[in-house]
């Protein structure tokens, strides 16, 4: 996957995300489709994180001493509930207009989140270490995946996780989540998702070989329109969540 590029940075896709940033915190513009998806993907963290750091569920602020990157993180969508949930978040993206309406949000939302316009390579490069990474809907919109995922599982501390939630690259996917997603429902912009971008399991399995960090959970995630939410499944075609982590 790696295409021998000292960057992680698309800057088409930047730019694309970039023109859309005044909408991240409209739950009817254009980035919709992310916060029917938020649900899900929060109780796919708080569970995971909980049980893993053997952390009590029931607190308002159960990761309360965990320091969390979420890495590509737009508008903050992640970031404010993990600050929330007491975490020391640093919220990091290529785009400096995303930081600077997270920034905003944050602000009006009175929560602290270090926000940074940089990138993985440059975190890791800076010696910097997490106790979770949040990788969520990102692989798949940058230069580099191997550099990607190498520069973050750098920065997971002993017994840390790394959480990846991306688009497989199957026929079914490009179906559903390209062709039906932005040609037919008008949940996305055209040209959000680009097939030959899409990343398999054994991709991301395959990029942290030799890291030290390996998934260890997985999991499928399907839209219901009966019921207008998502939901977790086995089917790992589509949608899907993995979650890695190193050995203490």
């Amino acid at each position: 996957m790696s295409a021998d590029n000292t960057t992680t940075i698309d800057q088409d896709d930047v730019d694309r995300f970039s023109a859309m940033a005044a909408e991240w915190w409209d739950p009817a513009g254009k980035f919709k489709p992310l916060h029917k998806f938020n649900p899900v993907r929060l109780r796919y963290i708080r569970e995971t994180v909980t049980e893993h750091f053997e952390l009590d569920a029931s607190q308002d602020k159960p990761f309360s001493g965990l320091r969390i990157l979420d890495i590509g993180c737009g508008g903050g969508l992640l970031c404010e509930p993990m600050a929330r949930m007491g975490a020391d978040v640093v919220g990091a993206d290529a785009s400096e207009k995303n930081i600077e309406i997270a920034k905003i949000h944050a602000k009006q939302s009175e929560l602290t989140i270090d926000y940074r316009a940089t990138t993985s390579e440059n975190l890791d490069a800076q010696g910097e270490q997490f106790d979770v990474i949040l990788n969520m809907e990102v692989v798949e919109h940058v230069s580099d995946v191997d550099l990607f995922l190498k520069s973050c599982a750098h920065m997971v501390k002993p017994g840390g996780l790394i959480f990846i939630a991306t688009i497989n690259r199957t026929t079914k996917a490009r179906a559903l989540a390209i062709f039906m997603a932005e040609n037919v429902l008008r949940w996305l912009p055209k040209g959000t998702h680009q097939y030959e971008k899409l990343v398999k399991p054994s991709e991301i399995d395959a990029a942290l070989e030799g890291t030290g960090v390996s998934v260890f959970k997985r999991s499928g995630v399907f839209y219901n329109p009966l019921t207008d939410d998502w939901n977790l499944s086995k089917d790992m075609d589509v949608n899907y969540m993995v979650v890695a982590k190193r050995e203490s």
